[in-house]
């Protein structure tokens, strides 16, 4: 492991320097945002399959009410019907996870990096590079201590803060327009009636976008600026993908 996250430590060198012309002190935050790029476009050829399948399902939710009314007192001839409807059309449940699933070694990567002091025995360098006088090794409470929120430090967080949560007013607001658009047939037992606690899950799924703020504040800079490139990308993303006759889809985060 030790070795393996040398040689991650050596890439994201790499990027620095590559970018250091440009952007100076800077080049290191750079770099972390041209790797999360980077992982983006690996995983954007699902992002694209899962947004059919979710138009698919979409599709399907007249003929799911239509199995579940019918089989309403035969919750295990529901279940089957369901997934001959789903085998038949080729449509996937789980689909739409994958996207994120695959980001997540990427993410965790980032911040065992820059919050680990050694790394293959040696001192962490990269914890001591920097985003406008803020350490990508430091957290919101260091920066908190170093001149409170309006101080140096404060204020690249301030920054990244303003930044989730206009995209997560964007997300807000597009989730709310799908829900309207295309309504969800409540999910149902085994005893064919609706989950309990569902009607509440949909109220608050439009929110989950907002619970990236408290990722920022929590995980280092370096981590952060990962969240907040990833949850933007995904957003642009999204509204692009899912333009037309979109459904409601749920962000894990961090918006890896």
């Amino acid at each position: 492991m030790s070795a393996f996250m040398s040689a991650f430590a050596s890439l994201v060198g790499a990027f620095a320097d590559l970018l250091q012309p440009l952007f100076h002190g800077a080049s290191t935050a750079a770099a972390i945002v041209l790797f999360t790029a980077l992982v983006r476009l690996a995983v954007h050829p699902l992002s694209r399959a899962a947004a059919r399948g979710q138009k698919a399902r979409t599709k399907l939710q007249p003929q799911i009410a239509e199995l579940r009314k019918k089989h309403a007192k035969s919750p295990d001839k529901m279940q089957k019907a369901l997934m001959e409807l789903h085998a038949q059309e080729k449509v996937s449940p789980l689909s739409g996870c994958l996207p994120s699933l695959l980001q997540m070694p990427a993410f965790f990567l980032l911040y065992h990096l820059f919050s680990s002091r050694r790394i293959g025995g040696d001192p962490n360098s990269l914890l001591g590079h920097e985003l406008f006088g803020a350490p990508l090794g430091e957290r919101w409470h260091d920066a908190l201590a170093d001149g409170g929120p309006f101080g140096g430090q404060g204020l690249v967080y301030l920054a990244l803060f303003v930044v989730v949560a206009v995209v997560a007013t964007f997300n807000y607001g597009r989730t709310k327009r799908q829900m309207a658009a295309n309504p969800v047939t409540p999910a149902t037992g085994p005893d064919g009636q609706p989950v309990p606690g569902m009607g509440a899950m949909t109220k608050v799924m439009p929110l989950m976008s907002f619970l990236t703020l408290f990722s920022v504040a929590y995980v280092p800079l370096a981590a952060a600026l990962y969240i907040v490139t990833s949850t933007t990308w995904t957003a642009v993303e999204r509204a692009f993908l899912y333009r037309v006759a979109p459904a409601p889809e749920v962000a894990l985060a961090p918006a890896v």
